[in-house]
Formats: C-alpha cells, sequence, structure tokens
C-alpha cells in the first residue's frame, strides 16, 4: 500500500528504551507502535473510546495481528505509522498499518479486530454507526459484508 492511501498517520518517535543490543527497535515494539497509531486512529473517528465500550459491555478484542518487517528503526528516528481500515465484515474489522521513516516503508502488518459481548464474549454485529464512520473517514472503502 503507498503513504498516500491513508487517510490518517500518526507520528511517533523512538525512544532509547525501544532499542534492543544491535541499536534497532526491538521486533516486539512494532506491535506497541501499532497500538498507538490505532489507539489514535480511533479517538480522530469520534467513535466510542475503550472506556465507553467497557462501559457498555460490548467491545473490540483483537483477534489477529501480524507483522513484516522491511528495514528497521533506530534511536530518535521520527516515524510515521499509518492506519486504514480496509474491511468491514458482520462483527469483524480488519486494518492495515505501516511504518515509514521518510518516504521508506519500514514495517507492515495487519491487525483484525471483533465487536464483542464481553461478558459472554460472543460476536455481534458492528454497529451501522460504525459502519458509516469509518466508510466516511476513509476515502476508499471496500465493499461492506
Amino acid at each position: 500500500m503507498a503513504r498516500s492511501d491513508f487517510s490518517f498517520v500518526h507520528a511517533l518517535r523512538v525512544r532509547w528504551s525501544e532499542v534492543d543490543m544491535q541499536a534497532i527497535v526491538f521486533n516486539g515494539n512494532y506491535l506497541n507502535y501499532f497500538d498507538v497509531a490505532f489507539t489514535e486512529y480511533w479517538r480522530m473517528t469520534g467513535l466510542p473510546d475503550v472506556l465507553a465500550q467497557a462501559e457498555a459491555g460490548l467491545e473490540m478484542f483483537a483477534r489477529k495481528a501480524t507483522v513484516e518487517y522491511h528495514a528497521p528503526a533506530r534511536f530518535d528516528d521520527m516515524l510515521d505509522i499509518g492506519v486504514r481500515c480496509i474491511e468491514l465484515g458482520r462483527s469483524s474489522m480488519r486494518f492495515v498499518l505501516e511504518i515509514f521513516l521518510g518516504d521508506e516503508l519500514l514495517v507492515s502488518g495487519e491487525m483484525t479486530y471483533v465487536y464483542a459481548d464481553s461478558r459472554i464474549r460472543q460476536s455481534r454485529p458492528v454497529p451501522d454507526a460504525w459502519r458509516e464512520r469509518l466508510a466516511a473517514v476513509e476515502r476508499t472503502m471496500p465493499a461492506l459484508r
């Protein structure tokens, strides 16, 4: 995916505590970066945050995460993390996340979330209002199931 395909990009500076003995970002930290960027993406949408979801008992649960490493980030690099919703299923949402240093793609990945009743941990349909808002945020949204 091209950087210009993202309707949302979050800037993040690599901190000293995030690099390993090879002086590059420790691989597990990229999932933390994805989570930070996703949280800011979600905040931008104006949809219910994690606290409001928990209070309602209907929350998004992480179901799947993939990470593909292309090149390393280093201490003090200023990264841009693109987040884009690419698929809305009946009860699931799939997001692509990519981390850039300037124009260079360093890391790409996907996160799949399932909307569910948190008390009984069973999926529920994604609310229509959420679908409408996500479609409005994204410049091009795939056909919704």
